[in-house]
Order: C-alpha cells, then sequence, then structure tokens
C-alpha cells in the first residue's frame, strides 16, 4: 500500500512542477523518442536526486498507459557503506521504487588507479549496468543525467577538450549488442530538482565515493564549468538555453573540419570545387 506521503510526493511532480519537471520530462521523452512499446527498461539508480526523480517520473509515465514498456529500478552498490546502501533502500521504500540491487567491487578496482579515477570509475559502473540490465532482459538504461549536465558537458569539451560535442539524449551501446542508453530528464534543470526535494523534505545521498574524502572537489573542473554558467546567468538568464540550441544549429559551411563515423572532413577538401 503506497503511503500518503509518496502519494504528495507524486502529485507534486504532475501537479505543483508540472512546467518545470513534468513537462519537461515528457518534451525529452518524446522530441527524441525515448521510449517505445516493447521497452523494458533497466532505469539505474545512484541514489541521488537526480536518479530518484527519473525513477518517478518514469513511474508516472506508466500509470497514464499510453505506450506498453516495462521497468526495472536497478541499484548497483559498487562499493557503498552501510549507512549510504542503508540510505538508498530506505529512499525506495519512502518512494514506492521496487529496486533490484547488484554488488560489484569497482571501489576496490578504482583505489589502486592514480591516474583518472573518476573517469574509470564512471565507465567501469556503465559496463556493468549494461551487462546486468541485458543479463536481466532490458534492451535500455535509463541515466538520470539533467539539463545542467548537457551544458557543462558542452563547455567542458570546448574549454579543456578543445573539441564541440554534447550529451546525446540517447546512444546505441557500442559494446553491448541491441541495448541503448537513454537520458528522460534532459530537459529537466538542476535548480527544479532541488526546489521538488526540498519542498518535499526528501533527503537523499550526495556524492557516495569513498574517495570524495581525499579529494579537493573544489578544483574539480566541472565546479569550475558549473559556477561560470551561473554567473553567466546572471547577465543574460537564458545562457544555457542558448548554449543548448548551438547544438542544434550547426553550420558546416562554417566549420573548419568535423569528424563523422571516425573520419575528419575539411572545409578544405571541397573548397576549390565549383558550384
Amino acid at each position: 500500500m503506497i503511503s500518503d506521503e509518496c502519494l504528495k510526493i507524486e502529485k507534486s511532480i504532475v501537479n505543483t512542477y508540472k512546467k518545470t519537471i513534468w513537462s519537461k520530462f515528457i518534451k525529452g521523452v518524446k522530441e527524441f523518442e525515448l521510449i517505445k512499446d516493447g521497452d523494458k527498461i533497466a532505469v539505474c539508480i545512484s541514489g541521488g536526486k537526480d536518479s530518484m526523480l527519473m525513477a518517478k517520473c518514469l513511474q508516472e509515465l506508466k500509470k497514464h498507459r499510453k505506450m506498453n514498456f516495462e521497468l526495472l529500478f536497478l541499484v548497483m552498490n559498487p562499493g557503498y557503506n552501510d549507512y549510504n546502501m542503508e540510505k538508498i533502500i530506505k529512499n525506495a521504500e519512502l518512494l514506492n521504487i521496487p529496486i533490484t540491487v547488484f554488488k560489484t567491487n569497482i571501489f576496490d578496482v578504482v583505489e589502486r588507479v592514480e591516474d583518472n579515477p573518476c573517469y574509470l570509475c564512471a565507465r567501469m559502473r556503465r559496463g556493468y549496468l549494461y551487462k546486468e540490465a541485458q543479463r536481466l532482459g532490458c534492451n535500455k538504461i535509463a541515466l538520470g543525467h539533467h539539463f545542467d549536465d548537457v551544458i557543462e558537458t558542452i563547455l567542458l569539451g570546448m574549454f579543456y577538450g578543445a573539441q564541440f560535442q554534447t550529451m546525446m539524449p540517447k546512444l546505441h551501446s557500442t559494446y553491448h549488442e541491441g541495448m541503448e542508453l537513454i537520458r528522460p530528464m534532459y530537459y529537466v534543470k538542476e535548480k527544479d530538482i532541488l526546489r521538488w526535494v526540498k519542498r518535499n523534505n526528501l533527503d537523499f545521498i550526495k556524492c557516495a565515493c569513498k574517495f570524495t574524502k581525499n579529494c579537493d572537489s573544489s578544483n574539480s573542473k566541472r565546479v569550475e564549468i558549473k559556477e561560470l554558467i551561473n554567473n553567466l546567468r546572471q547577465v543574460y538568464e537564458n545562457i544555457d538555453i542558448n548554449i543548448f540550441n548551438s547544438t542544434k544549429n550547426v553550420n558546416l559551411n562554417t566549420v573548419i573540419s568535423y569528424k563523422k563515423e571516425g573520419k575528419t572532413y575539411n572545409f578544405l577538401d571541397k573548397y576549390d570545387e565549383k558550384s
């Protein structure tokens, strides 16, 4: 039986935050065709606010019965301490999310790596999630990346990677045939997720990495980019929208070179050809 508190939290998504969360969630699902009839989706829950809200939004969508799809709520334990694991389980119970938990030794492996352990951890997590979801008969995994993650990724690539790219709303898996990754929270802004959390007095785990205490997160490049975007919003509030829309308006006639399917094309290749 669903508790009154859970019902209140669910209603807040489609009522109080209909414009800022629910409508944007639906926009992403429809625009990018993230869910189709017959899908079995592994909703990947880290225990943080983003993935928990994503799980609730997908539950609400399934209630509407406009599409025939299945949901499996998958929690990977990469080596969380007992406190964080217990918090994830209690929040899942509170929100009526029937989670399936599986354990890996990712933290133990990453602990022995000195160079870029966060990158390795992320890659390993993704691989384990794909593998377990596929084993359970799923054809898609859903991750909780939101609009701010997308914008930050664009600028991170430009400033520190010398490349223009974005975090795609969906991707075919390279190493797991027949599997796709989808990001249903693609248009939902982090500030609105935080408002939903605060209004409902929810308390989710933040960074559950066992190495966080040894890291100076203030020096993180993503934190720097997040602060930069917030400062730019003070000058022009729609700056993030414009950054995102630039990925939809790429003019190849004004690009020096670009890559497609592993091949590089340069504007000089056809520069001297007459129209």
